[in-house]
């Protein structure tokens, strides 16, 4: 079992305009509106494919209800937990002439001590105890930074398995525990390491570094237009990212984490976790606003990855031959 959290959940809200101008009244097309924010939106991609997990997440006000009922229309199973302030909303607009997309995040209302620590209660409380947490997405303002570290700790008491993808002080906190999968973009990792833009070349040595210090075991390097890295202790594998047409970014990092822990309840081999995972999170950029992967394109695109792998491996072995 799956079980995703998402400790500021939003309505994911995306129009269009033909030209973004300043302080001239922009007429948009039409409005989607999507149940968003990290976990939720991992949830959204393993249903997507055909899989089961559950959404747990604090909900308040009509935005709330509105997340939930969104939720319930797609069949998506999720646990709210009620919090008195209004879900926080986003919303992204495409500039049709350049196809540029102006992505507008709000904070979100801060959560009381108790709201939080029900949160924490929650998922501690969970029965059966799911083999697998993903934590995924920013905190309300005011959470404690080390609430994921709180959740990883919790995974380990239990014998679960916790994915974490955050960013910021959330992201450097949640390293001090026992992870099982930490997936990074390349500024996240570069926070970690305390520098504001890593050397290329030491990319390895950074995400080597935590999982040397004990508080990780896989360490995913997403790095966008080329692909994605994965590092253990013993191994380091990389895929590259398919060249498609990009339409929207919304939701790729969700995207690729989804297919990373489908993967891995499936009890793949690691290449094929990443190389899945790449082939979610590429799937997601070739669909417009906060729509996140069709299903056929990520199959599609993860069968075209192992076929290049395969004629890479081909490749190499008739080099070595002659």
């Amino acid at each position: 079992m799956i079980v995703t959290l998402t400790m500021n959940p939003a309505l994911d809200k995306s129009t269009s305009v033909g030209q973004v101008v300043s302080e001239k009244k922009l007429r948009c097309g039409p409005m989607t509106i999507e149940a968003g924010g990290g976990g939720i939106n991992v949830s959204k991609a393993i249903h997507e494919l055909g899989g089961i997990s559950e959404a747990v997440f604090p909900s308040g006000g009509y935005n709330g209800k509105l997340l939930e009922e969104i939720l319930s229309d797609k069949q998506i199973p999720f646990k709210s937990i009620p919090v008195l302030q209004e879900t926080r909303e986003d919303i992204t607009v495409t500039e049709g002439s350049t196809n540029t997309q102006f992505r507008f995040v709000l904070p979100g209302k801060s959560l009381s001590g108790d709201e939080i620590n029900h949160v924490l209660s929650f998922i501690s409380g969970l029965d059966p105890f799911p083999a697998f947490i993903v934590a995924s997405g920013s905190l309300p303002p005011g959470t404690p930074d080390d609430f994921y570290g709180r959740i990883a700790s919790v995974c380990k008491t239990k014998g679960a398995r916790c994915i974490v993808d955050a960013s910021g002080n959330t992201l450097r906190c949640a390293t001090t525990e026992d992870i099982y999968v930490l997936k990074v973009s390349f500024s996240e990792l570069s926070s970690i390491y305390g520098v504001d833009h890593l050397q290329f070349h030491k990319i390895e040595k950074a995400a080597k570094e935590i999982i040397d210090q004990g508080y990780c075991q896989i360490v995913v390097v997403s790095l966008g237009h080329n692909g994605a890295l994965l590092l253990t202790k013993d191994e380091v594998i990389k895929v590259g990212a398919p060249i498609v047409k990009k339409l929207s970014t919304v939701g790729a990092g969700d995207s690729m984490v989804a297919g990373l822990v489908w993967m891995l309840q499936q009890e793949s081999t690691l290449k094929e976790m990443l190389q899945f995972g790449v082939a979610c999170g590429t799937a997601a950029i070739m669909n417009p606003g906060t729509s996140l992967f069709k299903r056929e394109d990520a199959l599609k695109l993860y069968e075209w990855l192992r076929q290049d792998d395969i004629t890479a491996k081909m490749e190499r072995n008739v080099q070595v031959g002659n």
